[in-house]
Parts: structure tokens; C-alpha cells; sequence
């Protein structure tokens, strides 16, 4: 079955092969008027055959009916006009005919081949007519006439309807592929907007993740020393007033840089400058860019902050902004708690401030060891970050499980990474120690883990043969 420019649908209204009715009753119509035509063309017909008239007729009338299947079978239809061309009827239908052809879906061989037939019938027909026409005085013109009259009716019964049915097929097909296309760009769309909701979900998991570690890193270490701070101070506080006072001094100074450390971080989070301006940025700019533009590069980036994407109103900039906001909060955000150091974001600790980690533990009654090796330079403010909450978080895992133990805190600055090692030894019997429990969420290591791998490095951890712990990382510089 060949199409002509109607929209073929599965959901047709229309009878039989017509898709819709208002094409079934254009049919009809033109069908209608080939079949009136035929049956007057019919009688001359019928004279110059020497047939009774209303055989010729009838013929005329059957023949011009034959477009009423023009959609279906074009081909039979211009096959039939040319076969009723030397009786001198059918020309609406070859018209009609020729035009459903060359706007039908059939090789074009085909069509070049019946338009042809068409153009050599009606150029013979014509020639004999008019050649008899001259010849019986009826037409008085010279000779030119004859081939001139031929040639112009034959082409003007088969170049214009063929040429305007190349062009509506050529039409329909562009609006076909221009429909398809848009239908492929509307399911991209949604695809992408699907996607651009699942990576919002997946950053703001991500970014919970990211704040508890953080919270853990700032909080349990001072709050570790503070308990242990405290247990001595009770224990001393009639025995020796004066080391009483100067713990409960180490307590309240504890307790204000932790309080300190988190006011800093839930202004980062309540800020509306940082990562949540830069994501809004971006999703203003994405909104006035094309969707198409906006979309076509993959997304890819190694960190996300979720309360940045969160913040992206995705049904108010459309999808093109969803996708570039989250885009640009994968690359931008992931400074946002651990600190970029710009824009009201969290500074975070740098391994300049190591050694009064390490006096900290140490003030609390830990023996504590540091060692540096290699030329001390600076590190981006994320590697220097990362090696200094992997220390804490070590030196805070002895206070909580190995009390009393001698802690050795090792540092190597090499050419193209830094590398870290705490190692406590075993802890001393029960009652050697500290009689402190402190409790544990057992997040520490895991913690210490996804910071070294976000930065590419390698993170190892576990008992030592003489009954101690070891933590060590090696992050690239």
C-alpha cells in the first residue's frame, strides 16, 4: 500500500484504506467528477467507435470510477488513463493519477517509467487528432502546428501534475522525518530529565554522606579529648587543684574549637553563596540556552554536593537547566563542606596545624611520636585536608581503643605524593590505662577511606603482628 501524504496512523477513523474520511470523501469527490467526465467524453466515443451511446457511456462512466482507488493501487489508475487515451476521455484521471504517483512512496523508475507511457500516448493521440484536424480543413495552420500543439498538450498533461507530486511527496516526507524527529527529541528529553532526578537523588545522598563524615571528623576528635580531659580532671581534682584547673582549661578551649569548627560548617550549609550561588548561576545560564545544546555532552565529574543540586528548582528552569545545574554543582559543590577556601566556604584544617594535633593528644596523656620526612611544601587545600583528618581520625581511633599506648605519627613529603602512617602499640592491660570508654560508630576507617580514594589515593588499615593498629594512606600530590 503506497501513501500520498496523509498521516498514516494506527489509530485510522477513516473506511477501508482511507485513514481518515475527510480523504474518502476527497476521493470519492474526484471520483465522481472523472466518471461525469468519461460518460460525456463516452459519446463522442461511441460515435466514432460505432458502438450504441449507452455502451459507450457506461464504459466511460466504469473507467472514470477507477480513481476512486488511487491511493491504494496509483499505478492501475494511470495504467487505465493511458489505456483510455486514444478515445480521447480521461484526462482528469491521468492528471490525478499522475500526481498520486509521483507523491507515492514507489521507486521513482517507476514513475518515470508510466509517466513516460503517458507523455508518449498523449503525444501520438494528440498528433493523429490534430494531423486529421489539418488535414480535413477543420484546423488552418502551417505545418508547424501539428508537432507544436502535440508537444505542449503532452507536456502539459504530465510534467505539472508530476512535478507538483514530487514536490508534495518530497514535503510529506520532510514533515515526516521533521515529526519524528521532534517525537525523538521529546523522549530524550524526558530521559534526560529522568536522569537529571535520579543524579539529584544520588547528590543529595551523596551529600549526607559527605556532611555526616564531615561532622565525624570534626567533632569526635575534640569531643574524644574532652571526655578524656575530663575523666582526668575528676580523678585529680582534690589530689592536684592546679592540673585540675589546667585541664578544665584544655576542656573549655577543646570545646570552644569544636563549637567554633561548626558554626563554620552550618554556615556553609545555610550560606546561599558558594556552591549554591555558582549552581544558580548555572542553572540561569543553562535556562537560556538551547535544551539540545545544553544536554548533548555526557556529564561526568568524580564529586557532587546534593544540597547544591537540591537547590536547582528543576520544574522552574525546565530540563536543559536541571542538567546543567547538576552538571556544574558535580564539579563545583564538592568543595562546599570540605573546603574551598572562597565565597563564605569552610577554610578546613592544613597540615601546618598537625603539630598541635599532635599536642593536643598529647596534653590529654597520650605518647605521642612525630616524624617528618622530606622537603615540607604546600598541597592543594583538598590533599592537605584529607592528610590531616586521616591523622585525627587515627589518633581519636587510639583514644576510643587503645588507651595508654604509645602512638607513633609518621609524615613523608615525596616527589609526587604524601604519605601518612599512624601506628599505635599494643595497649597497655586494663587498668594500666586510661579507664575511659568512649563510644564509636564504627565509621571511622570507612570515613578515612572515601576521603583518600576520592583524591585517587590508597587508603590501608589493620592490626599490626605486634598487637597494635596501623593506618596508613599514600594521597598523590
Amino acid at each position: 500500500m503506497t501513501t500520498t501524504g496523509e498521516e498514516h496512523t494506527a489509530a485510522g477513523t477513516g473506511p477501508w484504506w482511507w485513514v481518515r474520511w475527510r480523504s474518502a470523501v476527497l476521493d470519492a469527490g474526484l471520483a465522481l467528477a472523472s466518471a461525469a467526465e468519461c460518460g460525456g467524453e463516452g459519446v463522442r466515443f461511441a460515435h466514432d467507435a460505432g458502438l450504441p451511446v449507452p455502451i459507450g457511456v457506461v464504459f466511460g462512466v466504469i473507467a472514470g470510477s477507477v480513481l476512486l482507488v488511487r491511493r491504494k493501487w496509483p499505478i492501475a489508475v494511470v495504467l487505465v488513463s493511458i489505456a483510455i487515451t486514444p478515445a480521447q476521455m480521461g484526462f482528469l484521471m491521468g492528471l490525478v493519477g499522475l500526481y498520486t504517483l509521483a507523491a507515492s512512496e514507489l521507486p521513482r523508475r517507476i514513475t518515470a517509467a508510466l509517466a513516460a507511457m503517458s507523455f508518449a500516448g498523449m503525444l501520438i493521440v494528440t498528433f493523429v487528432r490534430t494531423h486529421q484536424g489539418v488535414m480535413s480543413g477543420d484546423v488552418t495552420m502551417g505545418d508547424w502546428f501539428v508537432p507544436f500543439a502535440s508537444i505542449t498538450t503532452a507536456i502539459g498533461m504530465t510534467a505539472p501534475p508530476v512535478l507538483l507530486g514530487l514536490y508534495m511527496g518530497a514535503r510529506r516526507r520532510l514533515m515526516e522525518s521533521l515529526r519524528e524527529r521532534a517525537d525523538s527529541l521529546e523522549r530524550e528529553l524526558q530521559l534526560l530529565a529522568e536522569r537529571a532526578e535520579e543524579r539529584a537523588e544520588w547528590a543529595r545522598n551523596e551529600e549526607r554522606t559527605r556532611i555526616a563524615r564531615e561532622m565525624h571528623d570534626v567533632v569526635a576528635h575534640r569531643v574524644s579529648l574532652m571526655v578524656v580531659h575530663a575523666a582526668a580532671l575528676q580523678a585529680i581534682a582534690r589530689k592536684d587543684p592546679e592540673k585540675a584547673v589546667k585541664n578544665a582549661a584544655l576542656v573549655g578551649d577543646m570545646g570552644r574549637q569544636a563549637l567554633t569548627e561548626l558554626r563554620e560548617m552550618l554556615g556553609v550549609l545555610r550560606s546561599g553563596n558558594g556552591a549554591d550561588g555558582r549552581v544558580s548561576a548555572a542553572s540561569s545560564s543553562a535556562s537560556s540556552s538551547a535544551a539540545l545544546s545544553s544536554t548533548s555532552s555526557s556529564s561526568s565529574s568524580s564529586s557532587s554536593s546534593g544540597s547544591a543540586v537540591a537547590a536547582v528548582p528543576l520544574a522552574a528552569v525546565g530540563v536543559a537547566a536541571a542538567v546543567a545545574a547538576s552538571r556544574a554543582a558535580d564539579g563545583s559543590g564538592a568543595g562546599a563542606v570540605s573546603g574551598a577556601g572562597a565565597g563564605g566556604v569552610m577554610e578546613g584544617p592544613c597540615l601546618a596545624e598537625l603539630d598541635e594535633l599532635v599536642g593536643q593528644s598529647a596534653a590529654a596523656g597520650m605518647v605521642v611520636a612525630l616524624s617528618v620526612e622530606g622537603d615540607v611544601r604546600a598541597y592543594a587545600r583538598e590533599i592537605e585536608q584529607t592528610a590531616y583528618r586521616v591523622v585525627q581520625e587515627a589518633l581519636t581511633n587510639v583514644h576510643k581503643h587503645a588507651a595508654g599506648a604509645k602512638t607513633y605519627v609518621r609524615l613523608a613529603h615525596r616527589m609526587s605524593e604524601i604519605a601518612m602512617q599512624v601506628e599505635n602499640e599494643c595497649p597497655p592491660e586494663v587498668g594500666a590505662g586510661s579507664s575511659v570508654r568512649l563510644p564509636s560508630g564504627g565509621n571511622g576507617l570507612l570515613g578515612m577511606k572515601e576521603r583518600v580514594a576520592a583524591l585517587g589515593g590508597v587508603f590501608v588499615s589493620g592490626p599490626t603482628d605486634a598487637g597494635g593498629f596501623r593506618v596508613s594512606a599514600v594521597i598523590p600530590a
